[in-house]
């Protein structure tokens, strides 16, 4: 039987890198849907539940994507809602690559070392890849500090990932190199989440920091968020600190989002979000 992908985007064009990865995951089928509003998921649903006994469900499945993460998250929650009881199939969500990024640069920082009871600072964090990082990381045992140029704007994304992922993470308002001096004291691990060819952390903070052990950053674009790296180092030492860039993320993404795709497959009741996708991410 072949295997069935039902690509919801909210976008109006579907999502050409999702479909490919789909592919390349071994989807047989691509059925791609774009600009879908949450109140036309149950139809689509149901037409991937019904089509199929129970017992070849698994073969079926939906892929939630599009560039707003918050109509993802709202088209998931319609998903869930349109099933009943054991018949279903399996779902992730993966809207802008927002999990699949946020599990790769976690995923990274731990390949150094545990995090538990070390401060850790996602800088511009206030974006879903940053968020959900924060949430993984806060999950590991880590002291998270997510910051914004804005400490009102900080101070809502904190409290969201606090309450998503039942933890506590602090706000802080960086929006000067000296906040940034600041928002780094006594930091272990850094991660760079802000927008492309922004620099966040001038070298000549981040070479000669006292604790700072490692940086990931999520931009490839010039300027990078640590400045004087580059986008492929993976692990790199520079100065004793190890440095993620962002195509070494991007390279680990890509193997995280093929395998959750495949994972898919394997049953008609899973629901792959932040946690499950980086549950999955720990065995590559």
């Amino acid at each position: 039987m072949k295997k069935i992908l039902v690509q919801l985007d909210s976008d109006k064009s579907p999502s050409v890198f999702d479909a490919v990865t789909a592919y390349d995951s071994g989807v047989d089928n691509l059925l791609q849907y774009g600009d879908i509003a949450p109140c036309q998921v149950r139809d689509l649903v149901h037409g991937a539940m019904f089509t199929r006994g129970e017992d070849a469900l698994k073969n079926s499945a939906i892929f939630v994507g599009g560039s707003d993460v918050t109509s993802g998250e709202e088209i998931l929650k319609e998903v869930v809602n349109s099933f009943f009881g054991t018949v279903r199939v399996s779902a992730m969500l993966d809207s802008n690559g927002c999990n699949t990024t946020a599990v790769a640069a976690v995923r990274k920082i731990l390949s150094v070392g545990e995090v538990k009871g070390k401060k850790v600072v996602i800088l511009a964090g206030t974006g879903p890849v940053g968020m959900r990082a924060a949430g993984l990381l806060a999950l590991e045992g880590a002291d998270v500090l997510l910051t914004s140029r804005g400490f009102a704007k900080s101070e809502k994304a904190a409290a969201t990932v606090s309450k998503r992922f039942s933890c506590n993470i602090t706000p802080a308002q960086v929006s000067s190199p000296e906040e940034t001096e600041e928002a780094l004291k006594d930091a272990s691990a850094v991660l760079c989440a802000g927008a492309a060819g922004i620099m966040l952390i001038p070298e000549s903070l981040w070479a000669k920091h006292p604790t700072l052990q490692v940086l990931a950053d999520a931009n490839a674009v010039p300027p990078l968020g640590v400045e004087n790296t580059k986008p492929h180092w993976s692990g790199k030492e520079v100065e004793g600190k190890i440095i993620f860039g962002a195509l070494a993320i991007g390279g680990l993404k890509m193997k995280i989002h093929r395998k959750c795709v495949a994972q898919l497959f394997t049953k008609n009741d899973l629901i792959l979000d932040a946690e499950e996708i980086y549950e999955i991410a720990k065995s590559i």
